[in-house]
Formats: structure tokens, C-alpha cells, sequence
């Protein structure tokens, strides 16, 4: 049947090749051939798996088809004793069979695996065959390589036309083409996409002026090429002049005297211009930055720049008019100063130079403390400085503005500067921190804004002063000797405010925390500690775990340290009763102190499994080579187990009979050397049977169970010895029983007809058997001696076996003295009535009757 089979597979495959290439036919399973088609794409040296039906069939034959030929060749077939590769498998690449399937996997997938795959699946061969076609169709589609840009003109000129082409070894089409622009500031935009790798570029600019690169993409991958520049060739354009200091005129540009001016020369141009400066016609600079330092009156003039471009052989040129005038440098500078201890406060104004000079006055909040505008107080030099000592009983107030005014005949306007008073925004601020080689502790006080600046100074428990400064103060302390506890207090005073500002630190240790101070888990698990600091202003040192053996802990494969400036967590891994249990210590320490944190760990064993129970030990055939076991679990509610240990060991009758019957089991064993138990692993908890293949037939066996946890084993049950199968036994018995009836009654019927023929030569054995001969009775027998009576009609009694048909032997009966009457009437079985003499000889017939079984 399997050759007809094979040969209807064969028959049917090239006649079905075509028709089923795009779709799949089902047909029922009326002994007709089902075909089904699959489509599978793979990538070249990878992997792919090819399926044959869901099932896995009881015999399957693949084979591969070259696309472009007919020809089928086999690739690997199973036809019931496992699978066979052919030689053609390693040129498709690494192919193995996928245990209990017959699909197929085949690694570092070549180019000439690209084809078509069919799978002949032979299903139920003994019953009613079923035949399964399953066409795969193996597409191997090949990645892209990576591409490489060209371009027909790297440095174009703008205005012109260029080309760009993404070049490939690589890749199964369709290919998509993606080209990428990116500016010198690093934006990256797509430039152009579409399925062919050329692209045309018309009037080109300055704006296409880049890196380019290209993007190749398949259904496969994508792959980028390396970036290409193009550098765009244009200008110059029309130049740009700045003028620093930027002033206007309305003949063009202005310029103090004795300033620096500079004229800067921009003109848009790739590659960069060359500038040249003109100075009324003459040339008197080469470079884009014309400088006039200490400018002088005589520098009045027009200035022109022409900018040239020495690839394109262009040039641009742009003039512009300077005048120079005279008025002090710069402009007033105006400020507000601490007097008098930080109780007052004096105004500042100056604008020194110019000529003539400035003239300066003040104006503002002066008027609410009874001054005029005109009234310029301490007046030091009119023409260059001006001075205001406010009283220190004044009515300022926070938030006061003051202006100077400075006014000059070369400028059309009036230059000033103004000053304002107030008060610091928020409150000093003080923290503490620590250098890097933890040396010194500083204490920063700060009062940041303000004007003028707040007087700031430290003032420690120990009397420790630092004198004042402006804004700021900080007072350094040698690490370890600041004191916990006490307060740091920082003063801050403002002429605006009649009470000083004052902030505090005080320093503390670190406190460390923790989640729990106990911890408990079972053995084998991993457990983590935890340990936080405790918000503190003041930083800390590294915090550090010290396991239960006082040893400081590292990074090793028993522990994992997880941790920033804030935390530390321990992971301890795979945890151990004796060697992890105890008490673990985190600790740190800052400039003030140090302390730490105990976290006691609890390592606790698994629970005892339940026991279990042997209830089945049988052998399963006359071989005696394997063996049934079912057990059942004690209390399987509460669980506990996670598997059982299934052992056996041989057992020795001669080993057993040299124990003493007073030696215990164990000490039985130790002296005689009892084997030792050969284990079986069962990992699933809930399987309550087994059977134990590949046993010696003429040894006996011992058998027990024993449940088993993540840690812990149970009780071992008791040991059993297989028993033999109940079935097994019947018909030996029956056949020994029937043997033994036949036996018997073929010797007794024997024995009596010797007795009987004999009846003279021992009338007292025969006597005792049939009874005496009473002188008032006789045998009434009728038949002549070794007559042959059949059936139940003479005085026979046939004994039939309870079994199957077999040797029938018929015993006669005896007359007896309470059965047997002269008067008697009527016939018995074994009498019937005879007119003859009373001493007529008696005959009887045994008959044995034999039918062959």
C-alpha cells in the first residue's frame, strides 16, 4: 500500500504543478489528493521555516522545484524510520527537520533555495489513506548593499544643471530611492524620492549647497549611503557695510573722535570674496574689516568696499560717508553707593572728555527730599562730576529712581543715565557644601540684587566672625570640625532697611532609612534591602552596604549594588539559610558625622512536600521489562511540591537471606551493600503515573516515590515490588485444571474397569466400592457382558468436564441396598427389569467417549 501510494504521489505531482501555483484547491477526503499553496519569503543568510499541514503525517516526502525547469528533486522524506536528507539539501542551505512536524528549517538561506517546495503528506496509511500536496512557494529576496552617491559636478555653478545617481550592487527590486539634504546647521529634509536612481537637478542655487546622501529601501532593509558635499559656486552679491558704534546721519554715518570704528564688509559669495577698501579713491585696506583706531576729525570722508570673487572673475562695490565729531566718550555712568556704614546712601554721576565738556544734573525722587533739580549738592568738578550724600534720616524708600542728565553741543540729544534704589528681591539664601577632596566645608551666605549691595557676614556658635562683604560671604570650615546641632547664623544689612536679614544653617548628621528592618524570604529566591537618606541640605559621602560577615559589598554575581547620591539598594542573589541570613549595615558620614542602619535577613526553608503513596507497582507485559506505577499525594489541597523523584533499584534474594531477622532494614543494607536507587525526574506536579521502560526481566525491582519542591524533598513512600498482571495467570490456570480433570478421570475409569473384571479376585475391593451383595437382592442388568449401551438409556453416568468439549468417561452405579428393592416395579437408571435367575452374572459397560479439540 505504501508503494501504491508513493506511486500515486509521484503520478499526481507533475500534472499539479501549474494549476495550483496561486490558490489552493480543497477537496474533500474521498480518497482524492488535497492540495494546498502557501506563499513563504525569506532573506538571503537567514533563516526561514517551511510547514507541512498542521499534523504531523505518518509518512513525507518534500522536493524542490527550480523556477524556469520541471524537474523535481527530493529534498528530505520520512517514510515511518525518520528522516533522510538528500544530497541537494546542502546546496538550499542549512536544512533540518523540526521534531514532531515535518516542517522544515533552513538556515542561512542561499539565492538557490528561491523556488518552489512540495510537501507529499500521507496521512492514516493503514486505514483509509489521505494524501496532502502542500506547494511552498520560497521567494529569497536579497538586502540592499549599501549605496554610493554620484554626482556629475560637485561644485556647480549657480544657475546651471547637475545630476545625482544612487549606485547599488545589491538588493531585490522593487528599490526605492529617497535623496536626503542636509544644511550646515545639521536640518535634514528629503530633497527627492521615486523608484529610479537618478535624479536631474535644474538651476541650481545657493540654498542646494549641502551634504547629500541616499536612501535605498526594499522590502527588505534600508540602507544609507555616506554623505556627499555640494558646494554651491555664486557671487558676489551687492556688499553689506556695518558700522560700529552705529550712528546715522543724514549724509550717511557718524563717529566720535578718539573712538575705534570699524567698518565691516559682507558680500554673499561662494567661494568667499576678496574685499578691497577705497578711502576717497584710494586704496588703503585689503580684507573684510576696515579698523580706525583713536579716529581722528581729519578721517571725515567716503569709504567704499569692493568685494570680487576670483573663481567666477565677478565683482561688487558699495560706498558710504563717515563724519567724525567730538563729544566726551561714551555717556554718563550713573550709580548708588553704600555711606556712612551702609545707613546712607550717596549718588554718582560722570561723563568725563568731550569738548566742550558735558554739562550734568540730576533729577528724580530728589524733589521729595526738598531738593531742587538744579541743586547738584557735592559738586566736585561741574563740568566732569556730580555728588549727592543722601541723609540717612531721609524718607527714601525702596524702589527710588534717579536720573543724570549730560548734554553736549555735538550731540542733538541729551545723553543721561539713571540709577534706582531698592531692596533685594527674596531673602539671603545659605547653604553648605564640601570640596571635592573633602578638605574644607564652606557656608555660602547670599543676598543677591539690590542696589547698592547688601553688607553680608557669618557669625558661628563659637563666636567664629566673618567680616562683611558685598553680596556674598562664605566662611570655610575644616571638614570634621563644624559642630552638629548649632546654628550658623549669616547677617545681611541694606541702607534701605532698619533691621538686618539674617539665615541660619544648622548642621546634622545624615539619617538613613529603610523600608523594613526585617526581612523574610524562602531560600533560593533573591531579595533586595533598601537604604535611603533622609533629605538633608548638607552632601554626604558614598552610602556603603556591609553584608552579615561585616564585609563591605561589592559588585559580584552574589550581590548587586543599585544606588545615586540619595539611596542604596543590595539585591542579594540565589539566598542561602546559612550562608545569607544575619544582620546586613548600610552606613554614611558627612562634615558633622556619620551613622548607619541594621537590616536583619530571614532565610526560610521551603515547607516539607506531602508525602505520597504507591498504588499501582504492575509489570505491564510477560516481558517483565516495564513497569505501571500510579501514587497518590497526601492533603493535595494545601500543595507544596513542585515534581516527584521516581526511583528504582534492583533487589538481590541471596543479599536479602544474609541479614539477621533482627537487623534493621537499614543495617541490612550497610552490611550487604544494597544498590543504589536509580532516579527519574518528573517535573510536573500534577502527572500521578509512570512507566518505567528498559528493565532486566530476570531481576526484581524495588520501587518508590517522592515529592520534591524548589528546595526541599519529601518522605520516600515505600518500597514495592512489581506484582505480575492478574490477566496473565487465567489461562495457565484453566489449562493446568482441565489437564489435571482429564488425567485423573482416564486413571480412574481405568482403575474401576480393572476392579470390575477383576470382581472375583478381590471381592472385598469390590465390595467396598459397589457395596455388599444382599441374598434378597440382584443386579438387574439384562445386557450381555461388554455390550455397548449409548447415550443415557443403560445404567451409565457420563462426567463432562465444566471446560470445552473433551473426553467424556461414563462410570456405572452400583446398586445400593436403600436404592434397590425386590419388590420394585418400575425401572431405575441403572436397573431395568429381567425375568432370569437371581445369580445371573452382572455386566457393565464403561464407555469413554473422546473429541478432539
Amino acid at each position: 500500500m505504501v508503494a501504491q501510494l508513493l506511486g500515486l504521489a509521484f503520478l499526481f505531482l507533475p500534472s499539479s504543478l501549474l494549476p495550483f501555483t496561486t490558490y489552493a484547491l480543497q477537496i474533500n477526503h474521498n480518497g482524492e489528493v488535497v492540495y494546498q499553496d502557501t506563499n513563504v519569503y525569506g532573506v538571503v543568510g537567514k533563516a526561514v521555516i517551511l510547514e507541512c499541514g498542521t499534523t504531523l503525517p505518518d509518512m513525507y516526502i518534500w522536493s524542490f522545484t527550480k523556477p524556469g525547469t520541471e524537474a523535481i528533486k527530493a529534498v528530505v522524506y520520512n517514510l515511518g524510520k525518520g528522516p533522510r536528507i538528500q544530497n541537494l539539501a546542502p546546496t538550499l542551505g542549512q536544512l533540518t527537520i523540526i521534531s514532531d512536524s515535518a516542517a522544515v528549517s533552513i538556515e542561512k538561506l542561499p539565492l538557490a533555495a528561491h523556488g518552489l517546495f512540495t510537501c507529499q503528506a500521507f496521512y492514516d496509511i493503514e486505514q483509509e489513506p489521505i494524501v496532502y500536496y502542500y506547494y511552498v512557494h520560497l521567494t529569497v529576496r536579497v538586502p540592499v548593499s549599501k549605496p554610493y552617491l554620484l554626482m556629475s559636478d560637485v561644485s556647480p555653478v549657480e544657475g546651471s544643471i547637475m545630476w545625482m545617481r544612487c549606485n547599488l550592487e545589491n538588493g531585490t527590486g522593487p528599490i526605492q530611492y529617497v535623496w536626503q539634504h542636509e544644511t550646515r546647521s545639521g536640518n535634514i529634509s528629503t530633497f527627492a524620492q521615486g523608484n529610479t536612481s537618478v535624479i536631474n537637478v535644474t538651476d541650481i542655487n545657493r540654498n542646494h549647497t549641502g551634504w547629500y546622501r541616499c536612501v535605498a529601501s526594499n522590502a527588505v532593509n534600508s540602507e544609507n549611503s555616506n554623505r556627499l558635499w555640494l558646494d554651491t559656486i555664486f557671487g558676489p552679491d551687492l556688499p553689506q557695510i556695518d558700522v560700529t558704534p552705529y550712528s546715522r546721519t543724514e549724509r550717511g554715518y557718524s563717529a566720535l573722535e578718539r573712538e575705534t570704528v570699524s567698518l565691516l564688509c559682507q558680500a554673499q559669495s561662494n567661494p568667499a570674496s576678496q574685499y578691497v577698501w577705497f578711502y576717497n579713491n584710494s586704496q588703503v585696506y585689503s580684507g573684510p574689516q576696515f579698523t580706525i583706531t583713536k579716529i581722528l576729525r581729519m578721517h571725515t570722508g567716503d569709504y567704499a568696499c569692493l568685494a570680487q570673487n576670483t573663481y567666477l572673475n565677478t565683482r561688487s562695490k558699495k560706498t558710504i560717508s563717515l563724519t567724525v565729531y567730538y563729544p566726551p566718550d561714551g555717556s554718563p555712568s550713573c550709580s548708588v553707593q553704600p555711606a556712612l556704614n551702609h545707613t546712607s546712601l550717596r549718588l554718582l554721576c560722570s561723563w568725563p572728555g568731550g569738548f566742550p565738556s558735558a554739562s550734568l544734573h540730576w533729577s528724580g525722587d530728589l524733589k521729595r527730599l526738598g531738593r531742587d533739580e538744579a541743586d547738584t549738592g557735592q559738586q566736585t568738578d561741574p563740568l566732569t562730576n556730580t555728588a549727592v550724600l543722601l541723609p540717612p534720616e531721609g524718607p527714601t524708600s525702596n524702589n527710588s529712581s534717579f536720573t543724570c542728565k549730560g548734554s553736549h553741543p555735538a550731540l542733538k540729544q541729551l545723553t543721561e543715565c539713571s540709577t534706582r534704589t531698592y531692596v533685594p528681591p527674596a531673602e539671603p539664601v545659605c547653604f553648605a557644601y564640601v570640596t571635592n577632596n573633602q578638605q574644607y566645608l564652606m557656608l555660602s551666605c547670599s543676598w543677591d540684587g539690590g542696589a547698592p549691595k547688601a553688607l553680608v557676614w557669618w557669625e558661628g556658635p563659637g563666636g567664629q566672625v566673618k567680616g562683611g562683604e558685598e553680596n556674598s560671604n562664605i566662611l570655610i570650615l575644616r571638614y570634621g570640625t563644624a559642630r552638629s546641632g548649632k546654628p550658623y547664623t549669616c547677617h545681611a544689612q541694606h541702607p534701605l532697611l532698619v533691621q538686618t536679614k539674617t539665615c541660619r544653617l544648622t548642621l546634622e548628621a545624615p539619617v538613613l532609612l529603610t523600608q523594613r528592618r526585617v526581612v523574610s524570604v524562602y531560600e533560593g529566591s533573591d531579595v533586595q534591602l533598601t537604604c535611603n537618606l533622609r533629605a538633608n541640605y548638607l552632601p554626604v559621602s558614598e552610602i556603603t552596604w556591609f553584608n552579615n560577615q561585616g564585609v563591605d559589598v561589592r559588585e559580584t554575581t552574589k550581590y548587586n549594588l543599585l544606588q545615586t547620591s540619595a539611596w542604596a539598594n543590595l539585591t542579594v542573589r540565589d539566598t542561602d539559610e546559612i550562608q545569607d541570613s544575619g544582620e546586613y549595615r548600610c552606613t554614611t558620614s558627612n562634615a558633622v558625622g556619620g551613622t548607619e542602619i541594621n537590616v536583619t535577613l530571614v532565610i526560610k526553608r521551603h515547607p516539607m512536600p506531602p508525602n505520597a503513596t504507591l498504588v499501582k507497582v504492575l509489570y505491564n507485559s510477560r516481558q517483565r521489562n516495564e513497569v505501571e506505577l500510579e501514587w497518590q499525594v497526601q492533603n493535595e489541597e494545601q500543595g507544596g511540591w513542585t515534581g516527584f523523584i521516581l526511583e528504582h533499584r534492583w533487589v538481590s534474594e541471596k543479599q536479602g537471606r544474609r541479614g539477621s531477622s533482627n537487623d534493621s532494614k537499614a543495617e541490612t543494607e550497610e552490611r550487604i551493600g544494597a544498590p543504589v536507587w536509580q532516579r527519574n525526574i518528573i517535573q510536573d506536579p500534577d502527572v500521578r503515573s509512570h512507566t518505567v521502560v528498559r528493565l532486566t526481566p530476570t531481576i526484581t525491582y524495588q520501587f518508590r516515590v517522592t515529592p520534591v519542591n524548589h528546595r526541599t524533598n519529601g518522605h520516600p513512600s515505600a518500597a514495592k515490588t512489581p506484582a505480575e498482571p492478574s490477566y496473565n495467570m487465567y489461562p495457565a490456570v484453566i489449562g493446568a485444571a482441565i489437564g489435571g480433570m482429564l488425567f485423573a478421570a482416564l486413571l480412574t475409569a481405568l482403575l474401576l474397569m480393572y476392579i470390575i473384571r477383576n470382581r472375583n479376585n478381590s471381592p472385598r475391593l469390590h465390595d467396598m466400592l459397589f457395596g455388599s451383595q444382599h441374598s434378597q437382592s440382584r443386579e438387574n442388568i439384562n445386557f450381555p457382558e461388554d455390550e455397548v449401551v449409548g447415550g443415557s438409556e443403560g445404567g451409565i453416568e457420563e462426567i463432562v468436564g465444566t471446560s470445552s468439549p473433551g473426553p467424556t468417561l461414563s462410570l456405572p452405579r452400583a446398586a445400593s441396598p436403600l436404592t434397590t428393592s425386590t419388590q420394585s416395579s418400575a425401572p431405575t437408571a441403572c436397573q431395568a427389569p429381567h425375568p432370569g435367575d437371581d445369580n445371573e452374572p452382572v455386566s457393565v459397560t464403561i464407555t469413554v467417549k473422546a473429541t478432539g479439540s
